[in-house]
């Protein structure tokens, strides 16, 4: 007898797939720094503080693509986030200074909230039953992870043969793809026909959602341990190629380090959301943050070999995005399900604050110093900062969830 799939899986497929599209080619702009700065005759700076702005307009739409999400349904979300996403890449291909760059970090800013983890990860903690919930939610966002390890080698290779302006529109074609991908995670909140979404314990309006998150003190700690991760990843995508060209390494040294942390983080984003089933949530995010930590220190102060470069970027690579099923799940834990994708976007703010302050430190600092050791500098420090927001969250039920689970 032939087994049938259930529809949680083909769901997870495509948000996978979304994913794997949304953050992979998001990925690559660290590769575009040298080429568009050089063509152009503008500054790390000024490229820096457009993929900055990109990133600050990501976290600040996050939180409304989430509330129309799941509202809604992510179906017209996804289309009209791969829409502006599409539409920055061509503006971005066809820049000519300085404000066609923050033209196009703005479109694409609100292209990746649209398309992006914010609007689909509702959709799967919803439909997947509890007792699969971390692991659907695992295995979705390691199509960001799938799409950064195709999307870095690529797109070098395509930057070597045809020049950046190109490729950018080849990226663009790809995002349009997203478009009627979306339409697989059904036009309801709850997902795809034929997925029992995870009702909550009791009814909840938006506004009543989101007053008890910003008063339950442990949201607050996991919000703002949120921004280390924004901070950190924005450093090391948009500045690490450079950095490493610097160092006068090759340039495809960058993108094997880059591609490398793609290929690990395949592997730890599912091992980092499994882990939050055998130990608590808070702990495992404590620890990716202070191994990241671990990582820039050893740039600065042991000897950077080639070697050593893709040991580093392996293990980065392994603690990239392992904070993500982390961080919804704790959601999750605290509130249930039905408001997901909102206040995972209200968290996702706090991370793309840092993710701005990354990519535009790292330009302001290289112009400045000519140097990018303040910048890991900075990284370290707030790994700290991280583990001591995690650590002290009580991972339980806010009191109404509590208050509602059904006595044994």
């Amino acid at each position: 007898m032939q087994k049938t799939v259930h529809p949680i899986w083909w769901l997870v497929l495509a948000a996978s797939i979304i994913l794997a599209i949304n953050m992979g080619i998001r990925q690559t702009f660290g590769l575009f720094l040298k080429p568009v700065t050089l063509d152009l005759g503008v500054s790390r700076e000024a490229f820096a503080l457009a993929i900055a702005f990109s990133n600050l307009l990501w976290g600040l739409g996050s939180p409304f693509a989430g509330a129309l999400s799941d509202k809604y349904g992510a179906r017209w979300v996804v289309a009209g986030g791969a829409a502006l996403y599409t539409a920055g890449l061509v503006i971005m291909a066809n820049s000519a200074g300085e404000t066609g760059l923050l033209i196009s970090g703005a479109l694409i800013g609100l292209g990746v909230a649209g398309s992006g983890f914010t609007a689909v990860l509702g959709v799967v903690g919803r439909a997947a039953p509890p007792e699969r919930q971390s692991l659907a939610l695992s295995l979705t966002s390691m199509g960001s992870a799938v799409g950064q390890f195709v999307a870095l080698p690529f797109t070098h290779v395509l930057i070597g043969d045809a020049g950046w302006i190109v490729t950018l529109a080849v990226l663009a074609v790809t995002t349009a793809v997203m478009a009627p991908l979306g339409f697989a995670l059904g036009s309801g909140p709850n997902g795809a026909r034929g997925a029992a979404a995870t009702a909550p314990l009791g009814e909840q309006g938006l506004g009543a959602a989101l007053k008890e998150a910003l008063s339950h003190p442990s949201f607050l700690l996991l919000t703002a341990g949120f921004f280390v991760c924004g901070f950190q990843l924005a450093g090391v995508v948009v500045h690490l190629p450079a950095y490493l060209t610097d160092k006068h390494f090759d340039p495809s040294l960058g993108v094997i380090a880059l591609t490398t942390i793609g290929l690990t983080n395949i592997a730890g984003t599912y091992v980092c959301g499994r882990a939050g089933e055998i130990m608590p949530k808070r702990v495992a995010l404590t620890l990716i943050y202070l191994g990241r930590g671990l990582v820039f220190l050893a740039m600065l102060y042991l000897p950077l070999t080639e070697t050593a470069v893709i040991i580093y970027a392996a293990v980065l690579g392994f603690l990239w995005l392992g904070t993500i099923p982390l961080t919804s799940g704790l959601i999750v834990t605290f509130f249930g399900p039905r408001w997901l994708s909102t206040l995972y976007g209200i968290v996702f703010v706090s991370h793309q604050i840092g993710g701005f302050l990354g990519a535009w430190l790292g330009g302001w600092v290289y112009d400045r110093y000519q140097s990018y050791d303040m910048l890991w500098w900075a990284a370290i420090a707030v790994s700290l900062m991280a583990a001591l927001c995690n650590l002290p969250i009580r991972e339980r039920p806010a009191p109404r969830m509590a208050g509602l689970v059904p006595a044994e």
